[in-house]
């Protein structure tokens, strides 16, 4: 008989000794600033919507002195539909590589990455890396997203600073599609995009998971709303 694993963490459902901050879990913000994308998550009519979505975190602005996360999206997009009808969202991050090793029962297939016997030594300690200290956490953030007015200077400034945080040297991307090509996570026509419309999000609260199964649960309040020394 197969071996039941014990769960080592409270049931998650609900708060979780929930904790009040006016600054982000030093983790969190670790899992925001290594990883590259993000899941977005959007509900209009009780019908869920995910994308996969580029996104900066600035921890202030000129604009904010709370943190905010900064997406783009066409305004034609599902997500866009979504947001205007309800801006309550949920975000996933985490800097976890998640490529899928093969099993004894199971290759990997497509023409996506190399087997393992085709990876070069560094490929294959890239691909591994989610056994080390990179992070141990994932993050689950509820927030409200408002997009920022178009063509005004708060709208610059955000896009700005999007653009720069998802431009990458060429050098620093180890792998490539075809020879000579760098893939750019969809930056041209997502970020860069002339008609893209740009997405804040007001943190709200944050679920942190680890590897082993513990849940903690933080609701974030600004600093100006009577937090003294950054907790309650």
């Amino acid at each position: 008989m197969e071996q039941q694993i014990p769960l080592n963490a409270e049931a998650s459902e609900g708060d979780t000794h929930k904790q009040t901050t006016s600054t982000l879990p030093p983790d969190v913000v670790q899992c925001l600033e290594n990883a590259r994308f993000l899941h977005l998550a959007t509900c209009t009519d009780n019908v869920p919507h995910v994308s996969l979505m580029n996104y900066t975190y600035l921890p202030s602005s000129p604009y904010s002195s709370r943190p905010v996360i900064v997406m783009t999206t066409n305004p034609a997009s599902k997500k866009m539909t979504n947001l205007v009808t309800n801006p309550n969202v949920s975000l996933l991050v985490h800097d976890w590589v998640s490529h899928r090793p093969p099993t004894q029962g199971r290759r990997a297939s497509g023409a996506g990455s190399p087997g393992p016997e085709h990876r070069s030594s560094l490929a294959s300690l890239l691909l591994n890396l989610n056994t080390s200290a990179l992070s141990s956490i994932s993050a689950t953030i509820g927030g409200a997203a408002r997009l920022v007015p178009g063509g005004t200077e708060e709208e610059k400034y955000y896009r700005d600073q999007h653009l720069e945080n998802n431009t990458f040297d060429e050098a620093s991307q180890p792998f490539a599609r075809d020879a000579g090509t760098v893939e750019d996570g969809g930056r041209g026509c997502f970020v860069a995009g002339e008609e893209v419309r740009v997405v804040l999000v007001d943190i709200n609260d944050v679920r942190i998971s680890d590897w082993k199964g513990t849940v903690r649960d933080w609701s974030f309040v600004p600093q100006d709303e009577g937090l003294v020394n950054g907790s309650r």
